[in-house]
């Protein structure tokens, strides 16, 4: 076998149907549209359209409401933060978004990053994100840290 004797099997590549060209060609005329009406025009899709009966976009009711003002904010928990600190990625004295997202604890800032309190940190941190849960600082603050809202 050499390299100009390749080719596809028989059947793998289907031509495209022309249509509209000759009544021999068996999909002239018409080109397989059927006779006239709104479907046989170029530029329409009826979509969505039931035949007359109501539409399931309008028959499912519609829930709740989506605030365009909502801050999206990246989340950091404390046992992700201990255990950076544990494997040297973050210092405990001064931990901040840049500081987060350098040792990969974030991938990305959103509108800013929230700390919550899941898990337990052990060391003394000074860190300053965007917002803070009551719990987060309190545990942050019983190990002797700090927490600073930006």
């Amino acid at each position: 076998m050499k390299l100009n004797e390749i080719r596809d099997n028989e059947g793998a590549r289907k031509s495209r149907k022309r249509v509209a060209r000759g009544i021999g060609s068996g999909s002239g005329k018409t080109a397989g549209r059927g006779q006239k009406g709104q479907k046989a025009r170029s530029g329409v899709a009826v979509r969505s359209f039931e035949g007359g009966q109501m539409p399931i976009y309008r028959r499912l009711p519609k829930r709740g409401f989506k605030n365009p003002f909502a801050k999206n904010f990246a989340i950091v928990n404390l046992d992700s933060i201990q255990k950076a600190i544990d494997a040297g990625k973050l210092s405990a004295n001064e931990i901040n978004v840049e500081s987060l997202l350098k040792a990969n604890v974030i991938s990305k800032t959103l509108d800013g990053v929230r700390l919550l309190a899941r898990g337990a940190v052990t060391a003394s941190i000074n860190i300053t994100v965007n917002a803070a849960s009551k719990a987060a600082v309190a545990a942050v603050e019983k190990a002797g840290g700090k927490v600073t809202i930006a």
